[in-house]
């Protein structure tokens, strides 16, 4: 008998090694407007809120046409100019197939807008595997428990039956607030240290390790 009826999935770091071609263009971002650019850590910490969030942390002084503009910038980078690979993880595309074969019904919680997360569910192909989707322009950005609030509601399936997967600290309280167990990959934003700051359940350094912290729960 399983644990959970609902696995959720992050995006960027967690099934897709993207992390660093996120880094990459907003550094390059700021510099193509003559910002201040941000440090690699300080990139890393934003990765997983709303596009609007996020700048707003990493440019708290930049007014909104200043951001409005930063996100056409962004978004010119990270689609055409920037050639930084974001391949999926080793085995994240096997852990949904045998997560599928044991019956999880499987969805994903992301800082990406819809725009995006369709873009790259259909250039790995892997959009069938998932049942439903939330996105940050579709409810407030993590860690706000709203992603996983409309998930649950969405599926009938309650807060104690579904698990959040991802590699930032803001999924993990997301995850937390809503009341769903999480767990954190090291392998993307943060430190397996800063993770387990937010408490969760596990902390597994590759995709493959989800799979057993998942059905032996």
């Amino acid at each position: 008998m399983k644990q959970y009826d609902l696995v959720i999935f992050d995006w960027d770091g967690t099934l897709m090694d993207s992390v660093s071609k996120i880094v990459v263009c907003m550094q390059q971002t700021s510099r193509q407007l003559s910002i201040d650019v941000p440090s690699e850590q300080a990139v890393r910490d934003i990765i997983g809120l709303s596009m609007n969030k996020a700048l707003s942390v990493l440019f708290p002084d930049a007014d909104e046409t200043i951001r409005d503009r930063m996100v056409d910038v962004y978004r010119e980078q990270y689609l055409t100019l920037n050639q930084t690979p974001s391949p999926l993880f080793s085995g994240a595309e096997q852990l949904l197939i045998d997560l599928k074969a044991r019956e999880h019904q499987l969805a994903v919680a992301t800082g990406k807008a819809r725009a995006g997360l369709d873009r790259v569910l259909s250039a790995t192909g892997l959009g069938h595997h998932f049942v439903a989707s939330r996105c940050a322009d579709e409810a407030k950005s993590k860690p706000h428990p709203e992603m996983l609030q409309q998930l649950l509601a969405q599926l009938d399936v309650p807060a104690h039956r579904a698990v959040m997967i991802g590699d930032s600290i803001h999924d993990m309280n997301m995850a937390k607030r809503a009341g769903v167990d999480g767990i954190g990959v090291s392998y993307g934003a943060h430190s397996r240290d800063k993770l387990a700051s937010s408490s969760p359940i596990a902390i597994v350094d590759r995709p493959q390790q989800l799979f057993e912290v998942i059905v032996n729960q």
